[in-house]
This record gives C-alpha cells, structure tokens and sequence, in this order.
C-alpha cells in the first residue's frame, strides 16, 4: 500500500523538528509554527524572558487559553441558538393550532 505522507521541517524556538505528514496537514503546520515562533519573539520582547522553556510555557497557556474561550464562546452561542429555536418552534405551533 503506498502512503501519500513526506517529510518536513518544522523551526519552532530556534529547532527544527522533523515530521511526517500528509500533504493536506502541510498548510496549517507550517502556520501553526509561524505563529507560536511569532508569539514566542513577543514574550521575548515583551517580557525580556529568554528561558525557551518560559516562553514555550506561556505560548502553551496562551494558545490553550484562546482555546478554551473559544469553547467556551462557541457553547454559549449554540445555548443562544437554541433557545431561539425553541421560541421559533413554540410560535409555529401556537400559528398550526
């Protein structure tokens, strides 16, 4: 069976990380890093941290952080939705009858 997958490299926090993917992954990869190598120069600057783990650790906390709210967000949204859905529906029913 022949597999669709190749290799990359990956710079995140001056290394580079080998992987293997498959080419629909390329994309958001190669961004995914960008960003965290953008975040990471930020604290950097921001902060005068220079411990890799530092500023690794708090790109984590924010990338789970923004995570998390979007979550968080996105089920309150869907809540919004539903409770309109619902009165929509009662309204039809109360229209039929």
């Amino acid at each position: 069976m022949a597999t669709d997958k190749f290799k990359i490299k990956l710079s995140i926090a001056d290394r580079v990380y080998p992987l293997t993917i498959r080419p629909e992954q390329e994309e958001g990869l190669r961004k995914a890093a960008k960003r965290i190598n953008e975040v990471i120069k930020k604290f950097e600057q921001d902060y005068a941290v220079r411990d890799k783990q530092d500023v690794l650790a708090m790109s984590a906390l924010q990338f789970a952080a923004e995570i998390e709210q979007n979550q968080l967000s996105s089920s309150s949204e869907v809540k919004q939705v539903e409770v309109k859905l619902e009165a929509l529906d009662d309204m039809l029913k109360n229209q039929l009858n």
